[in-house]
């Protein structure tokens, strides 16, 4: 099971709980995330299975775009909803003009404290496990980039809004920030991420429908007894629906099918010639079937050398 799949992630799931999920219901231990979304947020998590694992190491810096309401007036210890109420409530709601003008100095490249309740670590320890016992929690800032912020709504003191960030940036941390500026306080509400680098709600699968094609296959294989357990994947339906093959992913690398002996050579581990990519940094490497042979990287002229071979 080689290829990338969405998720749909529900509130109150951890990413890691996501992971276990999907691995239950596909049969497949090798599943990782492409970046963790919080318990109480919800939307695209992207996954990559099989031997694809490997690939997450080239999408560590995609940018990441959410919707969701930052809850003016109070701030909390956790910078959402979930933490408990970090000083009185404020006794007055910006106006929208004003809200503007401070969004303005959060557009851009900046520096940003993560949260105190974060799984960075300081000193070796997690650092929410120090917030948690109320132990002094010691963070580095972070620069960020925050291509764009603007406010979709306000009403009353819920501020919906649009967020494009890079990886790495806190939106709670965000929500948090606005509310000292503004001098109010804020927490963060719902957030639902709407995109992670190429992956888009638009091809996600909820965990129960995941679920429903899951048991869908079991019942069908069960039926079917006499086909290759190849080709019984294959004609999965949830493979069918929502899998996203190695042909489109890392769009940024030219794709070159190997001829017989350069295929040899780089499942061995050796260098290689691609003539038609002689000025190209790296490649994708396929088999005429379509399987993902290798990654590689030029060394010179049109020699390329595998940084990971699959097969």
């Amino acid at each position: 099971m080689d290829s990338a799949l969405i998720i749909d992630k529900p509130a109150g799931m951890t990413s890691h709980d996501v992971v276990a999920r999907v691995r239950r219901l596909l049969g497949e231990k090798s599943v990782g995330h492409l970046g963790t979304l919080d318990p109480t947020a919800t939307g695209v998590l992207p996954l990559l299975t099989g031997r694809l694992t490997r690939l997450a190491q080239f999408f560590a810096a995609r940018d990441k775009e959410y919707e969701g309401e930052i809850i003016l007036g109070q701030a909390t210890t956790t910078y959402d909803a979930s933490g408990d109420p970090a000083g009185p409530a404020a006794a007055r709601i910006p106006a929208r003009g004003e809200i503007e003008v401070a969004l303005a100095a959060f557009r851009g490249p900046i520096w940003q404290q993560p949260p105190a309740y974060s799984a960075k670590k300081t000193g070796g320890r997690r650092a929410y496990a120090l917030a948690r016992r109320q132990q002094p929690v010691d963070l580095e800032p972070v620069r960020i980039e925050v291509s764009d912020f603007t406010i979709l709504g306000l009403e009353g003191n819920r501020l919906r809004f649009h967020v494009c960030c890079s990886t790495g940036a806190y939106v709670r941390g965000l929500a948090h920030d606005l509310g000292q500026a503004l001098g109010v306080g804020a927490h963060l509400g719902p957030l639902r991420r709407t995109r992670s680098g190429e992956f888009t709600l638009a091809r996600a699968v909820t965990l129960d429908r995941l679920a429903e094609l899951a048991g869908a296959s079991g019942r069908n294989a069960a039926t079917s007894a006499s086909v290759p357990a190849t080709e019984s994947d294959a004609e999965s339906p949830i493979w069918a629906e929502y899998r996203i093959p190695a042909t489109e992913l890392l769009p940024e690398f030219p794709a070159v099918v190997a001829p017989p002996d350069a295929a040899n050579r780089l499942r061995q581990g050796r260098t290689a010639n691609l003539p038609e990519f002689s000025k190209t940094l790296t490649v994708r490497v396929f088999l005429p079937d379509g399987a993902l042979l290798a990654i590689a990287r030029r060394v010179a002229g049109s020699l390329f050398q595998p940084k990971i071979v699959f097969s």
